[in-house]
């Protein structure tokens, strides 16, 4: 496998990543969102929805502490169900870490264009910057992304920190009132558009290899996670519905306009903008991590080409697959701003894509824990599963990665020692 001593990540570095999966740009756009859906209600899907992301987090967290690699959801489904399962979800995200990476660059490049007057100029060259410099960061391994994620996920917090505690000021009881407009079922309408704020353990599981004592670290960076992001979000929905009331169901940007009531609406625009850029590179960052070192390891197990495996193991940087995912993320780059496409698809795509991965996770899980874990695990894979179900029509995108494997369409490049021969064809 090559050299193992590179750098490995300790509980800061670790846990801003594992933050980077979690807190994306979608934060900007969704309380608007979940307050249309639900009115002041969307609290209550805000904190149901971090209750049941507690054990799909802690789900994944034992998995990666007991079984730390590159391959992530492939390495656990590999152990679980079998190659070609591993090779389904290995597909699966792996294909879709540049749909993903750009409709978050193209969120952080709509709120600059918003900020600047400047129109689709800024939007583009915006969205082209944030992904040249998320894989500049990824190209020189996790001891450059991971320092790079740590001060800009504490310079995000501090941001968030201080938009809520000089909004907070403006919390009107009235706000809150009526509190539920469109009843029980706006409140699950709600949830269903906040899930997107709760995926990305997924993603964060690729990383697990890499933390210097997996077993030990890797819980606490996820509760720390678990914390960290539970109280912004709550917050940011509080603060959001009591100051902004009925504007927050109506404006696509409540973010800006919390801000623009602590601080003035010539100082939001551009405070925004510079938030939306940190939302946006620090998920695309953590989610290139975790991409380029899975096609690394699919390719260890004889899943992929044999030559893009080189940096597969634990603290190297796997540059060929980091350049794979490049090629096809300039393409649809290119073929997507030119072609005027907005963002809805790609993050319908995205989500439907992480939703299945994630379910075969889960899956994975209650076939490898025991006992408090397995139980956890089941609670996860029952509430993944109602999510998968919602993303309808965009079902069809997962399911065409995941028959690719089926039909048994595998490289097969020579004989390899790989994971899914080590520990699963043995067991078939």
């Amino acid at each position: 496998m090559g050299n193992t001593g590179g750098h490995r990540l300790g509980l800061g570095q670790g846990t801003a990543l594992l933050v980077g999966a979690m807190l994306g740009p979608g934060v900007l756009a969704l309380p608007h969102l979940a307050s249309a859906a639900a009115g002041p209600a969307s609290i209550v899907a805000w904190a149901a929805l971090l209750a049941l992301s507690v054990p799909v987090a802690l789900t994944f967290a034992a998995l990666g502490a007991r079984h730390p690699d590159g391959g992530g959801v492939a390495t656990f489904a590999a152990r679980a169900f079998g190659p070609r399962t591993a090779m389904a979800a290995g597909y699966c995200f792996y294909a879709v870490v540049p749909v993903g990476t750009l409709a978050g660059a193209m969120i952080g490049g709509d709120y600059v264009a918003a900020a600047t007057g400047l129109g689709r100029p800024a939007a583009a060259g915006t969205t082209l910057a944030l992904l040249l410099a998320a894989f500049a960061s990824n190209l020189g391994g996790l001891r450059l992304s991971g320092r790079v994620q740590l001060v800009l996920v504490a310079a995000l917090a501090a941001v968030l920190v201080l938009a809520v505690v000089l909004a907070g000021p403006h919390v009107r009881a009235g706000n809150f009132t009526p509190f539920a407009p469109h009843g029980p079922l706006g409140v699950a309408h709600a949830a269903g558009v906040l899930f997107f704020a709760f995926a990305g353990w997924e993603a964060a599981s690729h990383l697990s290899a890499d933390f210097a004592d997996p077993r030990r670290l890797l819980p606490r960076a996820t509760l720390l996670t678990l914390a960290t992001v539970g109280a912004l979000y709550l917050a940011l929905a509080v603060t959001v519905t009591g100051v902004l009331g009925d504007r927050a169901a109506s404006s696509p940007v409540p973010l800006t306009l919390l801000l623009a009531d602590g601080m003035g609406a010539g100082a939001a625009r551009p405070v925004t903008a510079v938030l939306a850029c940190l939302l946006s590179f620090v998920a695309m960052n953590t989610y290139i991590a975790g991409g380029a070192r899975l096609g690394a390891a699919l390719a260890r197990d004889g899943a992929l080409p044999a030559w893009l495996a080189r940096g597969a193991a634990p603290g190297e940087v796997p540059r060929r697959s980091l350049a794979v995912l490049a090629v096809p993320s300039g393409v649809l780059t290119a073929v997507v701003l030119a072609g005027g496409f907005g963002l809805d698809p790609l993050m319908r795509v995205t989500a439907a894509c992480l939703a299945a991965v994630t379910l075969i996770g889960t899956a994975s899980a209650v076939r490898l824990l025991r006992g408090r874990g397995r139980t956890l695990a089941r609670v996860a894979t029952a509430f993944t599963a109602a999510v998968l179900l919602s993303c309808g029509p965009y079902l069809v995108i997962p399911a065409v990665f995941m028959a690719i494997p089926a039909r048994g369409l595998a490289w097969r490049l020579g004989p390899r020692p790989g994971l899914c021969e080590r520990e699963s064809l043995r067991d078939l």
